[in-house]
């Protein structure tokens, strides 16, 4: 996520916005009331649609007007899934990131996204060792080793007898930057 966020208010002309949304290199950016609640976003194509509307001037649409509502958000503490199904359910390039009283906090691209996948093998292994052992505890993960190559992770050694393979490799497959999972994993005795 971004936290620093380019925004405009529901006054904001045409050409105001257009400007901001040229001067800041986004195609879209969040509308906000008076008191900083995000109201709805406004992106390229909103602007052009307004254009073509009904022949008023530049000048008359304003960002509130010109917004698609209700704006489509998410927490900061929100899943990376589902952010991403937000973003494709909507065809969206970028999602405001609203506190629990629709307070802007930054703004999360679908290139935010992807970094997760991008990161380091050695700290994906280590975060899905420690969600591991957060979830199943500490005894789970003692028998079991965790590889990661380009995300994709290798369990192998012993299964826990907690837990099924089927439930591991789902709690596996939640950790961000995983893309896939391979087990190699023996049953206890």
């Amino acid at each position: 996520m971004t936290h620093a966020v380019v925004a405009v208010g529901r006054d904001a002309d045409f050409r105001e916005v257009a400007e901001t949304l040229q001067r800041w290199q986004v195609s879209a950016v969040p509308v906000l009331a008076g008191d900083g609640r995000v109201i709805g976003v406004v992106s390229e194509a909103d602007l052009l649609i307004a254009r073509e509307g009904d022949g008023e001037r530049a000048d008359a649409l304003t960002a509130g007007r010109m917004m698609s509502v209700p704006a489509v958000t998410v927490h900061p503490d929100s899943p990376l899934n589902e952010a991403a199904r937000a973003m494709a359910r909507g065809h969206l390039k970028r999602l405001p990131v609203v506190d629990g009283e629709d307070y802007l906090v930054g703004i999360v691209s679908r290139g935010d996204l992807l970094k997760v996948y991008l990161g380091d093998d050695r700290e994906l292994a280590d975060r899905v060792r420690f969600e591991l052992t957060a979830t199943l505890g500490p005894e789970a993960g003692l028998g079991t080793d965790v590889r990661s190559e380009n995300g994709r992770i290798t369990l192998t050694g012993g299964l826990p007898d907690t837990v099924s393979a089927a439930v591991l490799e789902r709690l596996v497959r939640t950790v961000p930057g995983v893309v896939g999972v391979e087990l190699r994993l023996t049953t206890p005795a």
